[in-house]
């Protein structure tokens, strides 16, 4: 069991008021009867000992958090509540609850736009293990979030930084938006000082991280063993299997010429790979 709450207050204060007369709103019937007492007053300490969601309205990047409530008392026709966040689990977004809301017991849109406290038959923690990434310890040498944030329809592309590349680039570019993703690059984007940081972070918001080991650029390995090490979908590609590191050799790769027709031919390839690689 668990409370949903679902008023737009200022959650991360502490300290919030909701009305008692939105008690219970889609709850089933027998839930409800085990959370209040014969005069219909809500056992606040039952309820208190269960953990909370605590949300605004909306099913998009409104925020939410997962906690308990501290303190209840009724004044008036009102419940003054006093709250807390667990620190152990990030903050969510209402979309990735409106995404499971089958699986929290919330079929109903509507439930996403009216203020309401609800108690759900729904584990709460096994659902957030199943659904949230859970903390990761973090390096030293450059930055990476707490909690991972991939998006899903991104591809990125590692490889030298040469203008002999830059066709070879188009192919991959043109074998992801074949597959349903969009591709990038570090070069094309500025978001840091460093541009190690640039590629990091890249890496960590892609689905899947295309390496082109031509050259033996030991860039390229760094960044390779970045992507393996944050648990991305790596696809190794070469002009030469020479240029597979004896570490990497155990792994698949795709070996292409870089020639018009050898550069189609890798287009096909990766899409055939991304797309096993995405379920489709």
């Amino acid at each position: 069991m668990f409370n949903l709450l679902m008023f737009n207050v200022d959650w991360p204060s502490g300290r919030v008021t909701v009305p008692m007369g939105r008690m219970f709103e889609y709850t089933d019937d027998h839930i409800t009867e085990q959370y209040r007492d014969s005069d219909r007053t809500p056992l606040l300490d039952r309820l208190t000992s269960l953990p909370c969601l605590f949300c605004e309205e909306g099913t998009t990047t409104e925020t939410a958090y997962v906690g308990q409530i501290n303190r209840a008392r009724i004044v008036g026709r009102e419940v003054s509540l006093e709250i807390s966040f667990d620190t152990d689990v990030p903050p969510l977004q209402n979309s990735m609850i409106h995404a499971n809301r089958a699986e929290l017991h919330m079929p109903s849109d509507f439930e996403f736009s009216r203020n309401h406290w609800a108690v759900k038959d729904v584990d709460l923690y096994r659902f957030l293990l199943r659904n949230v990434r859970p903390r990761r310890q973090r390096p030293s040498v450059f930055q990476i979030p707490e909690h991972e944030n991939i998006e899903p329809t991104l591809a990125s592309a590692m490889m030298p930084f040469d203008a002999g590349f830059n066709a070879v680039y188009e192919a991959i570019q043109q074998a992801s938006s074949n597959a349903g993703l969009r591709c990038r690059r570090a070069d094309d984007i500025w978001e840091n000082a460093a541009i190690i940081q640039d590629v990091v972070a890249l890496i960590d918001r892609s689905r899947i991280v295309v390496c082109d080991c031509s050259g033996r650029n030991p860039n390229v390995f760094y960044e390779a063993g970045i992507a393996h090490t944050l648990g991305r979908e790596v696809i190794l590609i070469t002009q030469s299997e020479h240029d597979i590191p004896f570490d990497l050799r155990h792994l698949r790769y795709i070996r292409y010429h870089n020639n018009g027709e050898g550069r189609a031919a890798l287009t096909q390839a990766l899409q055939a790979r991304m797309q096993t690689l995405l379920g489709h």
